[in-house]
């Protein structure tokens, strides 16, 4: 069953990949374009020389990008199934489809918008190179936290449903997620090395394609697995003990 199930998630998550690499080659790859060209104007004017491509920007932006975002795609669409598989039956009477893409919110949620707030992405040509080991680990700290913390107010609110209600259960599990996050985003130090005489506006369509990415990817992985899930019950060719 879990295999069935990994499978589904792995397609789910190839489609995805190739969606949102059409998504990046469109409203992507051009800002990054703009901050190399900006990059390489300021070390000009520094009287650096360029450095040597070790791969081609065609490359980077043709094979390189498609097989990155939909390696990463199988990934996360095969990580998305087994919590798909963990989670199915154990959160209530709810449908393969809508459980799927309730997983898919709080996931984006939690891996994306969350960890965006406090470290956005950043174009080629923003970023010290000699912090970049310290901003790495900062970023995955805080994914790693606002999952912890996800799951956390999970708990929480399935433990007092039964005493306050769902709505009200949801209510508190959601104020306690965001005092968490709010209370460690303020505790952890925050970075900016944006250049002072970078394009405000380049830097901002950066971000909103960087996210809409993310956007596209959650939410291809979501809808496109709970239906090959919800119609893998339906036909029978998955099956589920009860729990």
């Amino acid at each position: 069953m879990v295999g069935k199930l990994l499978v589904r998630g792995m397609l789910a998550g190839i489609a995805a990949g190739l969606i949102t690499f059409s998504f990046a080659n469109i409203a992507g790859e051009p800002q990054v374009d703009q901050a190399i060209s900006f990059e390489e104007k300021a070390d000009a004017a520094k009287g650096e020389a360029p450095e040597s491509e070790i791969v081609s920007r065609r490359t980077q932006a043709g094979l390189g990008l498609v097989t990155g975002v939909t390696v990463y795609g199988a990934a996360i669409g095969g990580l998305f199934s087994l919590i798909f598989a963990y989670a199915y039956g154990r959160v209530g009477k709810i449908s393969p489809r809508a459980l799927s893409g309730l997983l898919a919110l709080a996931a984006f949620v939690s891996v994306v918008v969350v960890p965006d707030i406090k470290y956005p992405a950043n174009p080629p040509s923003v970023g010290d190179q000699e912090t970049i080991g310290i901003r790495t680990g900062l970023f995955f700290l805080m994914v790693t936290i606002s999952i912890v913390a996800t799951v956390f107010s999970l708990k929480v609110r399935r433990s007092l449903v039964g005493r306050f209600g769902l709505w009200n259960a949801s209510s508190i599990g959601g104020a306690i997620f965001v005092v968490i996050i709010t209370l460690v985003q303020l505790s952890l130090p925050t970075i900016n090395e944006v250049p002072s005489a970078f394009p405000a506006v380049l830097l901002w369509k950066f971000r909103i394609a960087a996210l809409g990415m993310q956007v596209i990817m959650w939410t291809t992985i979501g809808l496109l697995f709970g239906g090959l899930v919800e119609r893998g019950v339906r036909t029978g060719s998955l099956r589920y003990a009860k729990r």
